[in-house]
């Protein structure tokens, strides 16, 4: 495992890293602790999650797995935005003060690394929070703050801000499919010394070639869980996009690598990423996933991909 320098912070992320959006909602638990088991084994060092991953079940899970384990040897990093309760969602001061005890208490940690917001709050002023978030930090419940799919001019506007922590990571969606940040929040972010930690580098699952086009999703899939499938059949389950997907399997194969492997390799290729979040419902796929931080694509195949994919590609 290779690790990244994560923004304008002390962190030192894995290459790969692992998300907990499955847990309580399609993984079962053995599975899913065998998973974060296997993971912290492979050399994989972050671990992420949110407050709203089952209704706080996923972090509590966490809490619960991870105790014993030297807290020192890994770093967890969870989200604060989407509701939790009728009443409690957003980014408001009272909200973050509230929120990051929650967490804390659920993850059986005094800490967590890095504290992100999982959307925007546009029913919250900037100013207020970015100082609760400070507040967060300089009481050292977190060590670094993040966010998660804000807009360039937002991102903008929180580093304008004085007197406050600022943010040291951007968590966005990016993949060989799906290439939005690229354009405008990928520099901006680099040019304030943060760093993306990705999401859905697998598209769903799309990028592993489990799906086919005019085929019904293999049992036990993303694609057929009905709590886990809203996002991939809405945006990117298409006969189209499959099809397309398709012709990146000889490409995989001629480089003796898993379809997973190829896209999490394409990944991190870019000098912007830091690390790239894998879900996994099998350890033996958190082996898989992790061989892919010491593979290096020539131009060539970046070309190639390009040119499968060029149809298809959202930006």
């Amino acid at each position: 495992m290779k690790y990244r320098k994560l923004g304008n912070s002390e962190l030192y992320v894995s290459e790969i890293s692992l998300g907990s959006w499955g847990i309580n909602e399609g993984v079962e638990d053995n599975n899913a602790k065998a998973c974060i088991y296997k993971a912290l084994e492979l050399g994989i060092n972050f671990i992420d999650t949110s407050n709203s991953y089952a209704a706080g079940a996923a972090e509590s899970f966490l809490g619960d797995v991870l105790q014993g384990i030297d807290r020192s040897s890994y770093l967890l990093g969870t989200k604060v935005f989407f509701p939790t309760s009728p009443t409690d969602k957003g980014l408001s001061a009272p909200q973050i003060r509230k929120q990051i005890d929650a967490s804390l208490t659920r993850l059986r940690t005094d800490y967590v690394d890095l504290y992100q917001c999982h959307r925007y709050d546009p029913e919250t002023p900037l100013e207020e929070t970015m100082m609760a978030l400070t507040e967060v930090v300089r009481q050292g419940k977190a060590r670094y703050i993040g966010f998660s799919e804000w807009t360039p001019a937002q991102i903008q506007s929180a580093c304008e801000l004085t007197g406050v922590e600022h943010f040291v990571s951007s968590q966005p969606q990016y993949s060989m499919l799906w290439r939005d940040p690229e354009a405008e929040v990928f520099p901006l972010c680099q040019a304030n010394s943060i760093s993306q930690i990705v999401w859905s580098p697998l598209a769903q699952g799309v990028l592993t070639g489990k799906y086919q086009a005019g085929n019904v999703p293999p049992p036990n899939s993303r694609a057929a869980n009905e709590k886990m499938n809203w996002y991939l059949l809405d945006n990117l389950f298409s006969d189209r996009i499959l099809t397309a997907v398709e012709k990146l399997k000889p490409i995989a194969q001629g480089l003796g690598l898993s379809m997973a492997q190829l896209a999490l390799a394409w990944v991190l290729q870019s000098e912007y990423v830091s690390s790239a979040i894998i879900g996994a419902s099998r350890p033996k796929q958190i082996v898989d996933n992790v061989a892919a931080s010491d593979i290096s694509l020539p131009t060539d195949v970046l070309k190639a991909i390009d040119q499968v994919l060029i149809s298809v590609v959202h930006t």
